[in-house]
């Protein structure tokens, strides 16, 4: 990926500071790290508080320490004591990870409080690790705004810092699994490390056998060597201190009593069970000191840990090897590289991930769904957003409907990445918080849209946003005889895009920005959410949104009637008893599978107590049996609508489970739009709802999934590649997390299936993908939450959801062309904004933001406006290696004429986190005995702006 900056290098904020130490590459000197002893083993203490942005209280009342009767934490008092007690001794060391609470926290502080801690970071003694505005999910979020909310952290600390404000290392020692595809941008950005707490039990106790709890992890297929390299370590303790050591005031673990004239002296005690380092391969270990929300008085840690380190080194004179000091993670990563050994190599990923037997960590892939979605939709919607801040100029944030501004979205969608926050593992009312977060931010944002629309159509009449599409519900649409609609399209490519408008009207007149007529059809339509009968306007058109534009169409009742034709891309049979899918046909390539689909549910495990059975979870999915009840054997097919746009069905399994089957006119692929909900629980059962798509494909138990939406890994059935499995759960073991797609293939056939949010799936029997919809649960799981998954939904008797999964049926060596291109359009989605009436006179009713599409493997990833005089891209090639005949190869993108109302001044390439410039990038180098090459990449550039 490339990342461009438009405009002149400004130096400053890049520039590396004449006060810094940092941590150097060669040689004996090593800046701002401590001194270590070669002939001894080296004991790396690091301070540290882990923060989460939301979990079982919201973001501000952690950060203010509010409800400290749900958990006792406050993390503005956590910076204030910590900056106390690292100037009482240069000694001493901390980090920190989470952005969007320091940011808060510095913007309080006078500028006395501001020097000191300037000091602290340029003298290495405060070290911004991670530096995200959060400490992300691996599992369910998308690679897009993972880019977006690290980037908006390491923004802050580069402008705030400088050069030393940088981190080094990435830090996810809490997230529940770790996925390829983020340790690739991690790589990307520039990080020397990733350093992580959770693993599998089996996993870990074999790396332990085989002092492997250190790696190079080569995390992407497609990426020049050794671009997508990364050191990676597993934390001996997960993220907490070693038993015994716990020095916080949440903690019970007995102080060290220095004084040898009172009874409880425990200096020996203490020093004798300090360490067991055996499973790490040098002379070198790191000990995390600190845990959730610690430090809050930290005179308690350092005071502690003084004592810690003199009595262990004093030691040294009777012989002792062992040598305890402050330090950091960078500084412990710096002496593993210069040790120069041959590290072991991986090159799969870190699911699924179980902490016991029975006890896997997959449900959260699915948990929540509904707040999956939302998030997914905010991040098109900011991608909107930021486009058009930077396609329309400055009145876009200051013009005819006000003070509007994209900063507001991007600080809620970089909350939302965090693994309490989009993970679906968060407390009711935090997760509220959350979706309130990013309703305000589209608030703001929709402020820019209609300034920015205003200005590029030269029209400031007002418009609207149907938020309620998804349950038919348009006021403007529903009560105006005639109105115009205005759609945007976030992507570089032209797309088709299906759009249903609920309407009052039975015939209605759609014409485009020339006046030529759209294809459309007005019908009866089932509003399944109420189970009412409404009207709903259908309009395709496979020229209607062209690259990275604005378009209007404009709609008026009358009296003509539409034609009927049938479909030459796709053919969808259903069974006459069962009212099932039965067969699937690609009438292009000349391929039928047969597909059957339905929906089961999981009867989740219950208990009071995990030493009983543990239960399902936010977390954890355990059945309590390998075979899911189905809702139903047969589908009542309750309306067949077929027109000269859309075929669909709609299909009843229950009163709580429905499905329209679609297949649009010009499309080759078939959309299956689901309802479920509210979930029954009145049997005193939990239930985890899926959907099983049966098939004729001989997988022989293989299947494949997404790892954020990027790069796709190979899956196999009661399979690792790193070790023996002993499989103890047969669903729960095998499900993998999905952020936008999964397939399943033989020699001739691939299935594949693209979703609107993450979810978890697997591949259970041979031929078969099976999507986990869904989840109400009765019990917590243990894991900290503290209450069932059960979310109210409106009507407080269960929450419903909808989706959609698109089908495609390829040969394998097509599919990447298909769903590609498909996945990304689902990702972002063209906004829809309506005005009544028709429009002006002296209305532009299209504008397009690019001079020519981009080749269809390059992805517009990001364009948003820097700072005043510049402007950030991210171009990617978004196909794998060697996945498409036809795209996995180099592509070449002229700048100069990539868009319409930019000019090339000045071009910069820069690291993909966009805080260096990519000429300055020097990463640590590891050795691992083992070569191999391959081509794709990720690039960014910044651009200056010319004018609108």
């Amino acid at each position: 990926m490339l990342a461009i900056c438009y405009g002149s290098q400004t130096g400053d904020r890049w520039g590396v500071r004449d006060s810094c130490k940092p941590m150097k590459r060669e040689g004996k000197e090593k800046g701002s790290c401590p001194a270590t002893n070669t002939s001894m083993l080296n004991v790396h203490l690091v301070p540290h508080t882990h923060d989460d942005v939301g979990w079982l209280k919201t973001v501000d009342q952690y950060y203010y320490g509010d409800r400290n009767n749900i958990q006792h934490a406050g993390v503005q008092y956590i910076l204030d004591s910590v900056i106390d007690q690292l100037q009482q001794d240069p000694a001493r060391r901390f980090i920190y990870v989470e952005t969007a609470f320091f940011y808060r926290w510095w913007k309080q502080q006078s500028q006395n409080t501001r020097r000191i801690v300037t000091q602290l970071v340029n003298e290495g003694r405060l070290e911004f690790i991670n530096g995200g505005w959060c400490m992300s999910d691996e599992a369910t979020t998308h690679y897009s705004a993972v880019i977006d909310q690290m980037t908006l952290g390491l923004q802050f600390l580069n402008e705030t810092f400088g050069e030393c404000g940088r981190p080094r290392v990435a830090w996810h020692i809490d997230p529940f699994g770790h996925a390829r595809e983020h340790a690739s941008i991690f790589a990307q950005m520039g990080y020397d490390g990733f350093f992580f707490g959770r693993l599998d039990y089996q996993d870990k106790a074999r790396r332990m056998k085989t002092k492997e709890m250190e790696m190079l992890w080569r995390a992407s297929e497609s990426l020049t060597l050794p671009l997508a390299d990364l050191f990676t370590g597993v934390l001996p303790n997960g993220y907490n201190p070693p038993e015994g050591f716990c020095w916080d005031q949440s903690c019970n673990d007995a102080p060290i009593r220095d004084d040898p004239d009172l009874e409880d002296y425990n200096v020996d005690e203490i020093v004798q069970r300090f360490l067991n380092a055996a499973f790490y391969k040098t002379n070198h270990i790191i000990m995390t000191m600190g845990s959730d929300f610690q430090y809050e008085n930290a005179n308690l840690w350092y005071k502690n840990m003084d004592k810690l380190i003199k009595y262990v080194n004093a030691l040294q004179a009777k012989g002792s090897k062992v040598n305890v000091l402050y330090s950091t993670p960078s500084c412990y990563l710096q002496e593993l590289n210069l040790a120069n050994l041959t590290w072991p190599l991986k090159t799969d990923d870190f699911f699924p991930y179980a902490d016991d037997a029975h006890d896997f960590w997959t449900g959260y892939f699915t948990s929540r769904p509904a707040l999956k979605l939302y998030e997914r939709l905010s991040n098109s919607r900011l991608q909107t957003c930021n486009q058009l801040e930077v396609l329309s100029g400055p009145k876009s944030t200051s013009g005819p409907f006000g003070e509007g501004d994209s900063d507001t979205m991007k600080r809620a969608m970089g909350v939302a990445q965090h693994h309490d926050a989009v993970s679906g593992t968060e407390k009711q009312h935090v997760a509220y918080d959350y979706a309130r977060r990013l309703a305000t931010g589209w608030a703001h944002c929709e402020v820019l849209v209609r300034n920015s629309l205003a200005v590029l159509s030269g029209s400031e009449s007002p418009r609207v946003f149907c938020e309620n599409l998804n349950i038919s519900v348009c006021p403007l649409t529903e009560s105006s005889q005639k109105f115009s609609m205005n759609v945007y399209n976030p992507l570089g490519r032209t797309v088709s895009w299906p759009v249903r408008l609920p309407v009052n009207g039975s015939l209605y007149s759609v014409t485009d920005t020339n006046g030529k007529a759209v294809n459309s059809q007005v019908g009866n339509y089932v509003c399944m959410s109420f189970k009412l009968i409404c009207n709903i306007y259908d309009m395709k058109s496979s020229s209607l949104l062209p690259l990275l534009s604005v378009r209007w169409f404009h709609f008026s009742i009358n009296n003509k009637s539409v034609l009927m034709y049938v479909f030459k891309f796709l053919k969808v049979t259903f069974d006459d008893t069962t009212g099932l899918l039965s067969s699937l046909t690609n009438l292009e390539t000349n391929q039928t599978i047969r597909l059957t689909q339905n929906f089961y549910w999981y009867n989740a495990s219950a208990g009071n107590n995990k030493e009983s059975r543990q239960p399902s979870g936010a977390y954890i999915f355990r059945p309590n049996s390998s075979d899911p009840f189905v809702i139903n054997k047969t589908a009542e097919i309750q309306i067949v609508t077929v027109s000269s746009t859309v075929q669909e069905v709609t299909q009843w399994f229950s009163p709580w489970v429905s499905q329209v089957v679609r297949l649009y006119e010009g499309h080759s692929e078939l959309e299956l739009e689901w309802t479920v909900g509210p979930v029954p629980i009145a049997d005193g059962l939990g239930k985890e709802v899926i959907t099983r798509l049966d098939t004729d494909i001989e997988s022989s138990d293989y299947f494949y999934t997404d790892s954020n939406g990027r790069e796709v890994l190979e899956r196999r059935k009661d399979y690792r590649p790193t070790w023996d499995l002993k499989q103890t759960e047969p669903i729960a073991g095998n499900y993998y997390p999905i952020n936008s797609r999964a397939y399943i293939k033989d020699d001739k056939h691939q299935l594949t299936v693209v979703t609107d949010r993450s979810q978890g799936a697997s591949s259970i029997y041979n031929g078969s993908l099976e999507i986990m919809l869904h989840r109400r649960l009765l019990y917590d799981d243990f894991r900290g939450v503290g209450e069932p998954l059960s979310e109210p939904g409106e009507f407080f008797d269960g929450l419903v959801a909808r989706g959609r999964l698109l089908l495609t049926l390829t040969p394998p060596n097509m599919a990447a062309d298909v769903h590609r291109p498909l996945a990304q359009g689902m990702v972002l989605q063209p906004l829809l904004s309506f005005q009544d009436g028709t429009p002006l006179a002296n209305t532009k009713l299209e504008f397009t933001g690019l001079q020519d599409a981009l080749p269809p493997a390059v992805h517009l990833l990001t364009l948003s406006q820097w700072d005043k005089d510049s402007v950030l891209i991210r171009l990617e090639h978004q196909y794998q290696a060697e996945e498409s005949k036809t795209h996995s190869q180099p592509v070449t993108v002229n700048l100069q004429k990539l868009f319409s109302t930019l000019e090339v001044l000045g071009a910069s390439e820069m690291s993909l986190g966009a805080n260096q410039w990519k000429e300055d990038m020097n990463r640590l180098q590891w050795n691992t005995g083992s070569q191999f090459f391959i081509s794709l990449t990720f690039e960014q550039i910044s651009f200056q702006k010319l004018s609108v």
